[in-house]
This record gives structure tokens, C-alpha cells and sequence, in this order.
């Protein structure tokens, strides 16, 4: 197993779980397009937005942003580049 953070179960299960919620918010999206006044589907895509708020804040504390631009503070030095790509994962 390597010290590297991002070579680690534990990240990987983390990153799935957030792409698990935005493929579930996605979906209700999509849903509430067609069907605007369902309230038990609006109640579903807004529990899933806290959900992923927690999630995505939980991940970037502790392995960095994972969006570049205006969506998570930088440390110093600037980091960003440091991390895996999507399709380095």
C-alpha cells in the first residue's frame, strides 16, 4: 500500500460515493425537468444536495479541491496540480 493519498482505498471509496450522489442528482434533474411540481422528487434532489455539500466539503479537507477555480480555498503552495486528473483515477 502506498503513503501517496490518493493510491488509497479509502480515497477511492470516498470519490465513488460522490460520483454515486451527482449520478443521483443528475438523474432527479432530469426527472424535474419534465415533471417540475413532483414535491417528493424536489425533496429527494434536496436532501441528495445536502448530501453532497457534506460529502465534497469532508473529501476536500482532506485530500484538496476537486474542482480548480472558485469552489475551495488553496493552500500554499498552490496544490492544485498535484492531484490525480479524472482519468488518473
Amino acid at each position: 500500500m502506498s503513503d501517496h493519498p490518493f493510491r488509497t482505498p479509502e480515497y477511492h471509496a470516498k470519490l465513488r460515493e460522490l460520483q454515486e450522489v451527482d449520478f443521483v442528482l443528475v438523474e432527479l434533474n432530469l426527472y424535474l425537468d419534465t415533471h417540475p411540481n413532483d414535491q417528493q422528487a424536489i425533496q429527494q434532489f434536496n436532501h441528495y444536495v445536502g448530501e453532497r455539500m457534506k460529502l465534497a466539503h469532508a473529501f476536500q479537507e482532506q485530500y484538496g479541491p476537486l474542482m480548480n477555480f472558485g469552489h475551495w480555498y488553496s493552500g500554499s503552495p498552490f496544490t492544485w496540480a498535484e492531484t490525480p486528473w479524472p482519468w488518473q483515477i
